[in-house]
């Protein structure tokens, strides 16, 4: 468990730590981030390929180690969210999003929500509101909205809809980092992200367009204009998210939420842009391309 929490747990930031040779204008250590990249596209193709529910699986691990990294990362301003019914909740939250649907994955949350509230008040009066803060922040910011990956899957098409969700994501992350280390001169919110800049902004919004047009169009059978659409949401909550954990990890005073990802940072660098996306995926998937 102490090494774990070694790997997993945020140091604090430094402001005069060295910068790797390898890394790039946007911080990263590219050829090992572009290593990870292809890793985890292997595993979330290999399994959402083969069998949909191992999919679940992949992602119900992703999610409780994103939420050890969030947990961890909130103690270092003084609030202790409760880990073992967020985790049991979040687990519950995916379950019933894939199997039963949006009510029964909305009620696991709030039931979830009560669970957090009971066994933190058994543990006494002493930083109670703070700890019960960031505890529901846990559990709507991860465990709530990666549900909506659940919903995307259920669907007969659902392996088709989760990769039109994932792969445009994707698609603003690298058309944002390529335009935004060559191109990149204007930034968007120097106080909150200093590297994140308009002109990245712009490579985010066409890459978004593009693969949201060919997806939808090719691979759910929708029409472009659709995908265009769904591609300029993407792009917008994708930044939102982005920008959001940015503010929370200045906040809390640390450079990345943890370390398990090389060249990426921790789990929930990575879940930053795709979990405020979920649920505007869904919404829009369900209303482009109904499920018969």
């Amino acid at each position: 468990m102490a090494e774990l929490e070694r790997v997993m747990v945020p140091a604090q930031e430094t402001p005069d730590a060295p910068v790797s040779p390898t890394a790039g204008r946007a911080g990263r250590n590219l050829p090992v981030a572009i290593v990870v990249g292809l890793a985890l596209g292997g595993l979330i193709l290999g399994t959402l390929y083969t069998y949909k529910p191992a999919f679940l699986v992949f992602v119900a691990i992703v999610i409780l180690l994103g939420l050890w990294e969030l947990v961890h990362a909130l103690r270092i301003k003084d609030m202790h969210a409760p880990f073992v019914p967020l985790a049991v909740g979040a687990c519950f939250i995916l379950a019933h999003g894939y199997h039963r649907g949006r009510e029964a994955m909305t009620v696991a949350m709030l039931l979830t929500a009560v669970a957090v509230v009971i066994w933190r008040l058994a543990e006494g009066a002493h930083g109670l509101l703070a700890d019960l803060g960031g505890g529901l922040l846990c559990l709507v910011y991860v465990g709530y909205l990666a549900g909506f990956a659940a919903l995307l899957l259920a669907p007969h098409d659902g392996d088709r809809r989760v990769t039109a969700f994932i792969a445009t994501v994707v698609a603003s992350d690298v058309g944002g980092y390529a335009f935004g280390v060559v191109f990149g001169k204007h930034l968007m919110a120097p106080v909150i992200s200093p590297k994140k800049s308009w002109e990245g902004f712009a490579g985010s919004t066409l890459a978004c367009a593009v693969c949201g047009a060919l997806i939808v169009d090719l691979l759910l059978h929708g029409q472009w204009w659709q995908g265009v659409l769904f591609g300029l949401a993407t792009v917008c909550t994708a930044t939102l998210g982005d920008l959001g954990e940015s503010m929370i990890k200045r906040d809390i005073g640390v450079k990345d939420m943890g370390s398990l990802l090389p060249g990426h940072g921790g789990l929930m660098d990575r879940l930053d842009s795709l979990l405020p996306t979920a649920p505007v995926a869904w919404l829009l998937l369900a209303a482009f391309v109904p499920v018969h």
